[in-house]
């Protein structure tokens, strides 16, 4: 239950509204046992005018009247209290989403590098609707079951004890039932949950990444992979029907033995008159109504535990620790001349091995720095470090001689652009992508950063020009476009320090060219550290550092690194022997 405790206590802004929705039903509910009583009245009312006992018919008329008003006030308030329910809906929903998303946005960076995002979405999606409709239960049917349980048990004791003892024997039985049952659905559903999280997942992948689907011919596979999870799901829930339909033939058998009881008894007071005519409707209805909440605490009970296990993984989100407080980030205003130093850094990923060990350099203000090595030395690790995605686990960084420890993570980013080695773009319009560190933007400002980064040329062959959508991830622009835009809002947002992580490793040659132009505009007077593999892009750099797992082998100058031994002078050699390789093939020696 420790599930339904904290959904009690984060609808806790919305208390008041389900506190007025609560007790609305609980008058409605109320007033539906007005209607038996009513019923009785009028009954035994014509009952003594054919008996030719004192009757009235003004009476009657005033029953009837009354019954007619509870009714209408019965469907008014019925009105009302499904569309607060509306109204509770949405909100519940819109703060529910905002809590998820706030937390999401906070976390480290190694939350999502072991997390698939159609996971989280699926997470979040089942995680609301779960306590939505937890809370409609809470309103519709925990209250006003126990009230209506608690008069209808006095009423019919007060005509009938035996009725009432066996109509309260109901609820026990029910119950019991119903939580063995419940027990059993819960247990299936977490399974269920975890196969569906990580199809929605799956699926989402396959989506994002259909081109390489397809260039493989794996669409068979990966419709198999998904059909096989369905199946496993079905299997699971035909465990539960069978389960759920069992125990639910045993509660309809009690109920059919406990009323045919009920029956037997009403009857035969009647017969002998022990009971009035209308005492008997009175029963009768009463009978007929306690199916209402009998079948409500069945209800009530699935609805726990389904809000006990769906709302699972959306609490085990909302409890981890959040890294960032990104709502009382700060405005500041950017270096003049930023430097980067790093002093003893070591790191490791969770369950990894040492990355980085006891590394040390520093980065002077206008300095173009690159780093070299081979796959997995360390170089998207040490960026990974400077952006604050991650902290040393030993060690320290400067910004400025100012230790990162001290600094805010939103002046230190406010400082540095980074130009992805993949096109990271949103679906949005280029205006809003190139605008994306800069809010507020003015459109010649867009359009003179678009210009820099040699983009605006393309930008207006577009028929929206500056509100083209470009897709997904920039699916409807080239590699090289991309890349510009990426560039285009690095050149915008104007910090001193540019990160560039292999920003034109998978482009053509031409492409290469417009980018390369492009970069410069973008790192004139700024301290500018690259990863690159292909040595052209980093023809132009004052220094390199040389990374072999996880230290630092060499720190030198391009011209000195490839006269001595080493691994620069390696991959160098390679790729020059490569190059002359290709001009001999084609004779362009």
């Amino acid at each position: 239950m420790k599930n339904i405790v904290k959904i009690i206590k984060i609808s806790k802004p919305l208390h008041p509204l389900i506190g007025l929705i609560s007790l609305l039903i609980i008058i409605y509910s109320v007033l539906g046992l007005v209607s038996p009583v009513l019923s009785k009245l009028i009954v035994d009312e014509i009952v003594k005018h054919i008996q030719r006992k004192n009757s009235s018919l003004d009476y009657l008329i005033f029953l009837i009247f009354i019954a007619f008003l509870s009714s209408v006030l019965s469907i008014i308030l019925n009105s009302i209290s499904d569309r607060l329910g509306d109204y509770l809906a949405g909100r519940l929903r819109k703060f529910l989403t905002e809590k998820f998303y706030y937390k999401i946005l906070g976390l480290p960076q190694s939350f999502f590098d072991s997390s698939v995002s159609g996971k989280i979405v699926n997470q979040l999606n089942r995680g609301i609707q779960i306590i939505q409709d937890f809370a409609n239960t809470v309103t519709s049917f925990i209250l006003p079951s126990i009230l209506q349980t608690i008069f209808t048990i006095a009423i019919l004791a007060y005509y009938n004890v035996p009725i009432a003892i066996f109509t309260f024997l109901l609820f026990p039985i029910y119950i019991i039932l119903s939580y063995f049952s419940i027990k059993q659905w819960g247990r299936y559903e977490e399974q269920k949950n975890k196969i569906e999280d990580f199809n929605r997942g799956r699926i989402q992948e396959v989506i994002l990444n259909i081109p390489l689907v397809k260039s493989f011919n794996n669409q068979l596979d990966e419709f198999k992979q998904v059909v096989d999870n369905l199946s496993q799901i079905n299997t699971l829930y035909d465990k539960q029907s069978n389960n759920y339909h069992l125990i639910d033939f045993l509660r309809n058998f009690s109920l059919s033995i406990i009323l045919l009881l009920v029956n037997v008894i009403v009857f035969y007071g009647a017969f002998k008159q022990s009971l009035t005519l209308g005492e008997m409707v009175l029963i009768l209805q009463l009978m007929g109504q306690i199916r209402s909440p009998l079948f409500a605490m069945s209800f009530i009970l699935s609805r726990v535990q389904a809000a006990e296990s769906g709302s699972k993984e959306f609490f085990e989100i909302l409890n981890l620790k959040s890294t960032e407080d990104f709502e009382n980030y700060k405005q500041t205003k950017k270096l003049e001349n930023a430097g980067i130093e790093f002093k003893g850094v070591s790191f490791k990923y969770k369950d990894s091995k040492d990355v980085l060990n006891n590394i040390s350099f520093k980065l002077r203000a206008n300095e173009k720095i690159a780093l070299v090595g081979h796959s997995g030395a360390g170089k998207t690790t040490i960026i990974n470090l400077i952006m604050k995605f991650y902290d040393p686990i030993k060690g320290d960084i400067f910004l400025n001689n100012i230790n990162y420890k001290n600094q805010d993570v939103s002046f230190i980013r406010n400082n540095i652009s980074l130009v992805f080695q993949e096109s990271e773009l949103f679906s949005s319009s280029i205006k809003d992508n190139v605008s994306y560190g800069k809010k507020l933007a003015s459109e010649k400002e867009i359009i003179n950063a678009l210009k820099l980064a040699n983009a605006y040329e393309f930008v207006v062959d577009f028929t929206d020009k500056l509100n083209t959508l470009v897709g997904e991830k920039g699916v409807k622009l080239s590699g090289g476009q991309k890349q510009r835009i990426q560039i285009a809002r690095a050149i915008l947002k104007d910090s001193p320090i540019v990160i560039l992580d292999e920003a034109t490793s998978s482009l053509d040659a031409k492409s290469e060219r417009d980018v390369h132009e492009a970069l410069e505009n973008l790192t004139k007077n700024k301290l500018v550290l690259i990863i690159a593999h292909r040595f052209s892009t980093i023809q132009n750099v004052e220094k390199i550092i040389v990374l072999d797992k996880g230290h630092i082998s060499d720190f030198d100058t391009p011209k000195n690194l490839a006269n001595k031994k080493g691994i620069y002078s390696e991959l160098l050699h390679y790729q020059i022997e490569g190059n002359k390789k290709l001009l001999k093939e084609f004779d362009l020696q």
